[in-house]
């Protein structure tokens, strides 16, 4: 049985204006298993909230840093936490 978690990342390079938080949601949607969110910070980073079984958080993380999305990341930090729940699918915010 695969444990919940709560995955927070912050992607940063040029990561705005270039369908960042479309493709994170279509991802996460393609893994599956995962609630939260991606959303556009006003220092230019995207931040990711994720919640959903460990290994399902782990390839969306692998994919943030990958050479896949969209513009270009220079780096991805994150924390684990546990999960908090009230999230209704994965939406961009």
């Amino acid at each position: 049985m695969s444990e919940d978690v709560r995955l927070v990342a912050w992607v940063r390079g040029r990561v705005q204006g270039v369908g960042f938080r479309w493709f994170t949601r279509a991802k996460a949607l393609e893994i599956g298993g995962l609630s939260g969110f991606a959303l556009n910070l006003e220092d230019g980073r995207v931040q990711v909230v994720a919640e959903g079984p460990r290994g399902a958080c782990q390839r969306l993380l692998d994919w943030l840093g990958g050479a896949d999305t969209p513009g270009r990341v220079e780096g991805v930090t994150e924390i684990w936490d546990t999960p908090r729940g009230g999230y209704d699918g994965f939406s961009i915010r």
